[in-house]
């Protein structure tokens, strides 16, 4: 099954990964940019094609409904409530402490559309449960999915942010102007 999905990505997509996919058995993965609905089955895809495949995500609770819900769910889905301050991040660390490996990737924008800051909550996520940051690109220009070496936070969280988004300059998402 995994060469199908290897001869579908790589051939008829056209798609590669560049980078180390042998993630620590925790941490977290940030993925930007995050332009179009077609990111997230491209990053599904990938992630099918990864060392470790027990990677989950995080999405906006209104994907959870009857009948995506259940499709969701079985991709290794958990919905967050993005309007309200109800303790997710001490929920989402607790995941960390209660399981022997736990990988969570998400997007750091919160949306689909051009962004001039990025939310924090995957910050303080990692910090609470003390795991490094995985920055992974979606680079559609070059048909490219970016893997960067792990970061450690270092506690000053404008210094990593900037550093973080840093890694994402002249990477394209499918739709540029959202980049």
């Amino acid at each position: 099954m995994k060469k199908i999905r290897e001869y579908i990505f790589y051939n008829l997509l056209k798609w590669k990964i560049v980078g180390d996919t042998n993630f620590v058995k925790k941490c977290i993965i940030i993925a930007a940019p995050h332009t179009h609905w077609s990111d997230f089955f491209i990053a599904i895809f990938a992630r099918s094609l990864f060392d470790n495949k027990n990677v989950y995500f995080i999405g906006k609770k209104e994907l959870f409904t009857f009948p995506l819900k259940y499709f969701m769910n079985w991709l290794g889905g958990m919905p967050v409530n993005r309007n309200s301050n109800s303790n997710s991040v001490d929920s989402i660390a607790d995941l960390f402490n209660q399981n022997e490996s736990f990988i969570l990737a998400l997007s750091p924008e919160g949306t689909r559309k051009k962004v001039s800051s990025w939310k924090t909550g995957f910050y303080y996520i990692a910090k609470k449960a003390n795991v490094p940051i995985y920055s992974v690109a979606l680079d559609f220009e070059n048909k490219q999915i970016k893997v960067f070496n792990p970061f450690i936070i270092t506690g000053n969280i404008d210094n990593d942010i900037t550093f973080l988004r840093s890694l994402f300059k002249g990477i394209n998402g499918k739709i540029p102007e959202y980049s």
